[in-house]
């Protein structure tokens, strides 16, 4: 097991409870433990990777079908090919996702998990207290796309970046392959490089906004 940073794991755990920690002020929020984190995090990994598993079970089903109705044809056998591929790929990462449930708790343990914990909710609480300005920036930096209409994955990617940058003093370079990284363990090839384009168009507008002062 590679050894990771306490604030790369602190990153990673904040991206997978972003959906499930309900922040309704700071006091709550810090009344949250880590084990509350980690908790939320596998349930959002498990979720995950349940309805990858399903998308998987269909597309095998879909290919079955495909092949029954014409053994034959190359078309129909070329596109049942194709979906039993999907998958496949699909299968391998609902594994991933699962691997990282099993391994995030020992990563947190190995680490400073004071660190992890305050660094996670210092991220979470900083995307919520500070949204609109953080979509603001983000939305900005699109071309031709709108923020609600990513994957949620990537908006919370996006978001934590973002956060990073503006509020927690985060170097750019640091922030944007950071995101990056959990593009590439979560997102899709297409999704790191949208990802990695809008931060680096996020670092463009701050670069231009410090000559004009």
């Amino acid at each position: 097991m590679s050894r990771k940073q306490p604030r790369t794991i602190a990153r990673e755990l904040a991206l997978l409870s972003l959906s499930q920690i309900k922040v309704g002020s700071s006091e709550q929020l810090e009344k949250q433990d880590l084990d509350g984190l980690v908790l939320a995090a596998i349930r959002t990994l498990t979720t995950e990777t349940k309805d990858i598993l399903e998308t998987a079970a269909a597309e095998v089903k879909r290919g079955s079908d495909r092949l029954l109705k014409t053994e034959t044809h190359a078309n129909n056998l070329n596109s049942a090919k194709a979906m039993v591929e999907d998958a496949i790929e699909l299968t391998q990462t609902a594994i991933n996702r699962l691997g990282v449930a099993v391994e995030l708790p020992e990563f947190i343990q190995i680490a400073n998990s004071y660190e992890v914990r305050e660094y996670a909710l210092e991220i979470i609480g900083t995307v919520y207290r500070r949204r609109k300005e953080i979509e603001q920036h983000i939305e900005e930096s699109m071309v031709a796309w709108q923020l609600n209409r990513l994957p949620q994955i990537d908006r919370y990617i996006l978001s934590i970046a973002v956060a990073e940058i503006l509020f927690l003093e985060t170097p750019l370079k640091v922030a944007i392959n950071e995101a990056v990284k959990l593009a590439k363990l979560y997102s899709d090839e297409e999704g790191h490089r949208f990802i990695n384009g809008v931060l680096r168009r996020v670092s463009d507008r701050l670069d231009k906004s410090k000559l004009k002062i």
